[in-house]
């Protein structure tokens, strides 16, 4: 199972899986129990943590979806592909104008239904790590390792955009007590890790904790995993290390604590956490084909399906092409602008964490909120068929120039 969870195609299936059941529930004689389910409440609230099923899925088990993130995110910038500015200045840059242009086409779209539609601008903007990735590990078995290394980047940098972007723009009633209290748990939760206690009997009774406290003070509490990722060590160090294996001389092999705890969270994530939360956040009636048109016809809508398939991909592509004629810029040897414009397109995936910004700027009811769910899921159903249908071309064009070649040297 473990070894399965690190799949990325396994876990976009498994995404997908959740998502087509939580569709095929909310249109069935079922969506009675399946809503019941979703809109149960309990937990203290004391401790402002009386949740929906629903709200539970998105506050708590998305922080855990975060905090991997987080830890990938800080292995990333201290070992991996963001250290180096000119290797990651590229794809960095593509990030930024995939959130910018898919905002202002929203915006654009959006602004003739009213100010209160304008809350949702930063929806489309959001690239889902999982899904994107799984859709590239299935079609592009031929295309150059660089394509993934690209995508990989280009998402990190999106979600760390998301994650601002929700703790500045959708946070609200901001109680500092409470924050200046998340600060203990989280101070004492870095001391252990940075010092290479790691158990998870001492690190996660401090992580719930600052994550009560986060989502206490108003903050929405997937920062509180994402600011918890951040405080693991990435480097492997005399006092935080862990062994992964021995060397071909038997000498100890040691790793950094990032690595050990986003593969140990990442398979809760993968497994439990993401689908949970894409089985209660995806299930919209959609009423049938008068419910349909009827969803198409708001600009809500409208603007997140042209954000996701339109303004992605002109962002991410549009903002590469005029960077790359700059002597600090370059595109990798290996790609061509046709694999930039199939990965921009699964850039359009936008599924977690745009049902997430919509629930957070539209609330957890109400028919924007059902529009959003149907803008999300056409818009990023679409950007993944039209991005997996170009790099699948793409990957067989491969295959055959490089079927020729060997034919052509075992004619030699």
């Amino acid at each position: 199972m473990r070894e399965s969870a690190r799949s990325d195609a396994f876990g976009g299936a498994l995404l997908l899986g959740a998502t087509v059941l939580a569709l095929v529930l909310a249109n069935s004689p079922a969506v009675g129990w399946y809503e019941a389910v979703r809109d149960f409440s309990f937990g203290p609230s004391a401790l402002h943590l009386d949740l929906t099923v629903g709200e539970w899925a998105a506050d708590g088990l998305l922080a855990i979806f975060f905090f991997v993130v987080g830890l990938e995110l800080k292995e990333e910038f201290v070992a991996g592909k963001l250290r180096d500015p000119r290797q990651a200045a590229m794809p960095i840059a593509a990030a930024v104008g995939g959130v910018v242009v898919p905002a202002l086409i929203f915006v654009g779209i959006a602004m003739s239904a009213g100010s209160e539609a304008l809350r949702g601008w930063a929806i489309p903007t959001a690239t889902d790590i999982a899904f994107a990735v799984a859709v590239l590990a299935v079609v592009a078995r031929f295309l150059p390792p660089a394509l993934r290394v690209f995508l990989l980047t280009l998402a990190i940098v999106d979600d760390l955009i998301a994650i601002t972007i929700i703790a500045v723009v959708y946070s609200e009633g901001l109680h500092l007590q409470w924050l200046l209290l998340a600060v203990v748990p989280l101070a004492l939760f870095a001391l252990l890790a940075q010092r290479g206690y790691y158990s998870w009997y001492l690190l996660l009774p401090l992580g719930v904790i600052t994550w009560a406290l986060v989502h206490a003070a108003g903050v929405h509490a997937t920062v509180a995993g994402v600011l918890l990722g951040f405080t693991v060590p990435v480097l492997a160090t005399k006092r935080a290390w862990v062994q992964v294996g021995t060397s071909d001389d038997g000498e100890p092999i040691y790793d950094g604590l990032t690595a050990h705890l986003a593969d140990q969270w990442g398979f809760v994530s993968t497994m439990v956490a993401v689908p949970v939360f894409a089985f209660f956040a995806a299930g919209v009636a959609v009423g049938g084909v008068e419910g349909l048109r009827s969803a198409l016809s708001d600009p809500i809508t409208l603007g997140i399906m042209a954000g996701l398939v339109i303004g992605k991909p002109i962002g991410i592509v549009g903002t590469s092409f005029a960077l790359s004629r700059l002597p600090s810029f370059r595109l990798d040897d290996s790609l061509r602008w046709s694999d930039l414009v199939g990965a921009s397109f699964l850039a359009g995936i936008g599924f977690t964490v745009s049902l997430l910004v919509g629930e957070l700027a539209y609330g957890s009811s109400g028919v924007a909120e059902e529009h959003v769910k149907i803008g999300v899921l056409l818009g990023s159903f679409t950007a993944a068929i039209v991005g997996g249908i170009i790099l699948s071309v793409r990957s067989r064009q491969i295959r055959a120039a490089e079927g020729n070649q060997d034919a052509g040297r075992r004619g030699v």
